[in-house]
């Protein structure tokens, strides 16, 4: 099973390519831990965050979950002022 998350095109200025077309970049999709490290969060509180239905995810099977890191941020600005590491 192949998941994919949709994104808008990304525009690049690529003089290789005439026409200009836009090209869309995979998000990238990042563990429960890493998620949790770079809000500087415990892994305890991403568990609640999806089922309390405040930030995005994408389950792969009953535990396992990715997380979009900007989707994710997007969504907790919405809910909280967070500053994340980079």
């Amino acid at each position: 099973m192949k998941a994919t998350i949709a994104t808008s095109p990304v525009q690049t200025a690529n003089t290789c390519n005439p026409i200009n077309e836009a090209v869309a970049v995979p998000p990238t999709l990042i563990k429960k831990k890493e998620l949790a490290a770079r809000l500087s969060v415990s892994p305890r509180t991403i568990d609640e965050w999806p089922r309390k239905r405040k930030i995005p995810y994408l389950q792969i099977s009953d535990r396992f979950y990715l997380y979009e890191f900007n989707a994710v941020l997007a969504a907790l600005k919405k809910h909280y002022q967070v500053d994340a590491r980079s």
